[in-house]
């Protein structure tokens, strides 16, 4: 009976992610260009990526760039604005609310093109900073400026880590603040002293999360840069370009070689993070 229960979620399993999974695992060592069956080439299409594809080092780079500078962008609003929603006050639901909302929205197209007509030449964002003295032009047709856009973007979307930290907010002891407050701890002091370190288990949860979903950002890219991933290449994060080799330049072999290459330094990046969570992350009643 217990399988029978079971069925719905292992056909799926199979069907939907564990069968493709193998499938692009050979695929990766073949050439194939979606019409022709594949042809076994063993690890050309590796050898290609790391030896002569000058767009992908670029693709990779500007994908860390976005890594780096989105995660830690997001994950500080997200506590700054869960601190802030945390303290009792009229009308606190609905700003709650208010503030998950986007996240709701997703990686949606229609936000995506909202927010290339804001990020565009005279749109929204260029007339406030022309009305301010700061007349910089179209963000999203300027190189240094439109990888900021996706950055943006992702920020923007606080939401989902701001429920979880605002969770962890409410576990820690009133108690502890109340100790340090008579101590003559300040607000930053306690902060830093009591309040970070018990949400550290939450910080390392929303980290690791927010990093492989930065890692796998897509369509804000594509539909900023028109699937090109201009200006010259400064949106190309490497999700675009894999959907560049695979469904533009039908090499479908290649691009399952890139997919499996993003799997591993996903996870041998998360193997770090948790590595590292052992002189970090501070669990309550835990001797250190």
């Amino acid at each position: 009976m217990a399988y029978l229960f079971l069925s719905p979620w292992i056909l799926g399993a199979t069907l939907l992610t564990i069968g493709p999974m193998v499938a692009s695992l050979y695929l990766s060592f073949t050439d194939y260009d979606l019409f022709s069956a594949p042809t076994w080439v063993g690890f050309d299409n590796y050898a290609t990526l790391f030896t002569g594809d000058e767009r992908f080092w670029h693709a990779a780079g500007v994908t860390a760039r976005y890594v780096l500078i989105s995660v830690p962008l997001k994950l500080g609003v997200a506590l700054a604005v869960a601190m802030l929603l945390n303290r009792p006050r009229k009308g606190v639901g609905l700003y709650r609310s208010a503030f998950y909302a986007p996240s709701l929205l997703g990686a949606s197209v229609s936000v995506a093109l909202v927010w290339r007509a804001m990020f565009s030449t005279d749109g929204t964002v260029d007339r406030v900073l022309a009305a301010v003295g700061l007349d910089v032009g179209g963000w999203v047709d300027r190189p240094e400026l439109a990888l900021l856009t996706l950055v943006a973007l992702a920020v923007w979307q606080f939401g989902a880590p701001m429920v979880i930290f605002l969770a962890g907010l409410k576990q820690v002891p009133r108690e502890l603040h109340e100790a340090a407050a008579i101590d003559g701890a300040g607000p930053v002091r306690r902060f830093a002293g009591v309040t970070l370190p018990l949400l550290t288990p939450v910080i390392l949860f929303n980290l690791v999360l927010e990093t492989i979903h930065a890692f796998q950002a897509f369509t804000g890219a594509f539909v900023v840069s028109s699937g090109r991933g201009g200006p010259s290449d400064s949106t190309l994060l490497y999700t675009l370009y894999l959907y560049q080799r695979g469904f533009t330049d039908f090499r479908m072999g290649y691009a399952s070689a890139m997919a499996w290459v993003l799997l591993v330094v996903v996870a041998v990046l998360t193997a770090l993070v948790f590595r590292s969570a052992r002189r970090w992350v501070f669990y309550a009643g835990e001797d250190r």
